[in-house]
């Protein structure tokens, strides 16, 4: 027996899901595997002694969550204006999509160009510390 879910984030973090099926089970946990572990148990309850003559087996499509430039923005800790900047030069991630009200990321792309971007710029002030330590200083 194959059961079809549906599975995304919601914006406090947590995790909903809910079978596509008109029976409508539902289900939520505070992380994906958490979620998926209480979405097995309930499609397990709702489907009666009797009828389980063979396996289930639960398909499940996870939604990413997205990000438009305001979220990327705040991901970033930055501007509008600076997002729309480094996107201009080629130097932001290539939206998912692109929207007549605007681009589209998968959240997690913009946290992990965050990071990366990060981890740049404090590779590069250790190097400019390292190099003026070793500079002969103007008396």
């Amino acid at each position: 027996m194959e059961i079809r879910a549906v599975m995304a984030q919601a914006g406090d973090g947590r995790w909903t899901a809910s079978t596509a099926d008109d029976g409508g089970v539902r289900a939520s946990g505070s992380s994906r595997e958490r979620c998926l572990a209480s979405l097995r148990r309930a499609v397990e309850r709702s489907i009666p002694t009797g009828k389980r003559r063979e396996p289930i087996t639960l398909v499940v499509e996870t939604l990413p969550e997205l990000a438009g430039v305001a979220e990327a923005a705040d991901v970033m800790g930055w501007d509008k204006r600076r997002v729309v900047t480094y996107i201009d030069r080629g130097r932001f991630p290539q939206p998912v999509q692109s929207l007549a009200s605007g681009r589209i990321w998968r959240r997690a792309d913009v946290e992990a160009f965050r990071n990366e971007w990060w981890a740049r710029r404090a590779r590069a002030t250790r190097a400019a510390g390292s190099s003026r330590k070793g500079a002969a200083r103007p008396r």
